[in-house]
């Protein structure tokens, strides 16, 4: 059971990034093209930082407990 959590969260971990990366890029072209206005920029990015808790939420539940 154990295994198959942590499978099913490096699958999630993956789309996470995946999504994250892929925001980044939304971002970055919306900045450049100006078409967009800074509302929308600034939705995005706050999607992106919802992302990036995300991930290391994820990550968190895969490190392992190491007691100095």
């Amino acid at each position: 059971m154990q295994r198959e959590k942590e499978l099913a969260l490096r699958d999630e971990l993956v789309r996470v990034r995946r999504a994250h990366r892929e925001l980044d890029e939304e971002i970055v072209a919306a900045e450049i093209s100006g078409t967009v206005d800074q509302l929308t920029i600034r939705r995005l990015k706050k999607q992106k930082l919802a992302l990036r808790d995300r991930i290391e939420a994820i990550e968190d539940q895969l490190t392992p407990d190491i007691i100095a």
